[in-house]
């Protein structure tokens, strides 16, 4: 089986001139395949859709309630976020519920993502610290976590280290997989990634987003996805993608991105989640080939179609905004 089908084509003029490959997995709570595209068990790293379980053990050993996180905080923690003020006031507010402070943050530093994910340049003389990192939520919780249980903080990145090995294990469980079986990599933020077949992502989207109807973690997942639906402009940011389609979701969508072409969408009152993966990594692509299995899946009302055209980009202009190309889906989803 190929690993990766044509998704997406541009053209420019009447010949194609890109074609983007990837590959689509739907799939229920029961961990049923539903549909496909490309090959659905091709193993991928899942990259930042990971944030949401990667806090489950803070959740678990009831690490939020012990520091008093609100939603908002929930939220950050499930974040690949701009780094807005909002998100580093949210970010600061949990380092100082836990006792610590931005230094403790192991994420480092970047120019915040506000600017750089729309190819905007920081203004002259800007400084930036870890809180700014867009997954300086995340690592809060790291943090938190580390605090809850005395474990030490200089290391918390480290793959052995026992926040690390906690984290592995739960996210293992959640996909009813060996953790060994697992490919482990150090994603940007420093902390340890993991890679699973498409399937397997989306089946843990479906699960988190059937929230308290999970027999193993429901009041967990519950809490996640509510903070998730109803903070979406925290776990992203203004003008982000994560946040068009939560709003248009009107609170049944969940949404996630990752960074090199990997989106995670899931629907409460369905029970349904699907993955993409763009070969490339190109957001462009991504963003159009999701909202085209949106249409596929037959999500979309008329309104929720007209709200998030914009991010299907079917026109592809040039400086002076003339229509040089086109940008439109080549693949229909085949049912399981």
């Amino acid at each position: 089986m190929h690993q990766f089908s044509p998704l997406i084509e541009t053209t420019r003029g009447t010949l194609r001139e890109n074609l983007h490959l990837g590959a689509v997995a739907v799939v229920n709570t029961r961990e049923h395949l539903l549909a496909s595209w490309g090959n659905p068990q091709h193993v991928v790293f899942t990259r930042s859709t990971l944030k949401p379980f990667q806090a489950l053990p803070l959740l678990l050993s009831h690490g939020h309630r012990q520091f008093n996180f609100d939603s908002r905080e929930l939220a950050l923690l499930c974040a690949s976020h701009n780094g807005e003020d909002m998100h580093v006031r949210a970010a600061q507010s949990m380092l100082d519920k836990a006792g610590s402070g931005v230094q403790a943050l192991r994420c480092g530093c970047h120019v915040p993502l506000g600017f750089t994910f729309f190819d905007r340049g920081a203004p002259e003389g800007a400084t930036f610290t870890a809180a700014q990192n867009n997954c300086s939520g995340k690592h809060a919780g790291f943090v938190a976590y580390c605090v809850l249980h005395g474990l030490p903080l200089d290391d918390y990145n480290a793959p052995d280290h026992p926040l690390q090995v906690a984290i592995r294990e739960a996210v293992a469980r959640v996909v009813h997989m060996d953790p060994q079986d697992m490919p482990m990599g150090i994603d940007g933020c420093s902390a340890p990634n993991f890679a699973m077949p498409l399937s397997k992502l989306a089946y843990a989207f479906a699960r988190l987003a059937s929230g308290a109807q999970d027999a193993e973690f429901g009041g967990v997942f519950a809490q996640l996805s509510q903070a998730m639906t109803e903070h979406p402009e925290l776990v992203s940011g203004t003008g982000r993608n994560d946040l068009a389609l939560v709003r248009a979701g009107r609170g049944d969508w969940i949404s996630k991105i990752g960074a090199d072409g990997v989106q995670c969408v899931a629907s409460k009152s369905r029970g349904v989640a699907f993955a993409i993966k763009v070969q490339d990594g190109a957001r462009p692509p991504l963003y159009a080939a999701t909202i085209e299995v949106l249409e596929q899946l037959g999500w979309l009302d008329d309104a929720q179609r007209a709200e998030l055209e914009p991010w299907r980009q079917r026109s592809i202009t040039n400086a002076r905004g003339l229509t040089v190309g086109e940008r439109k889906p080549v693949f229909q989803l085949i049912a399981a």
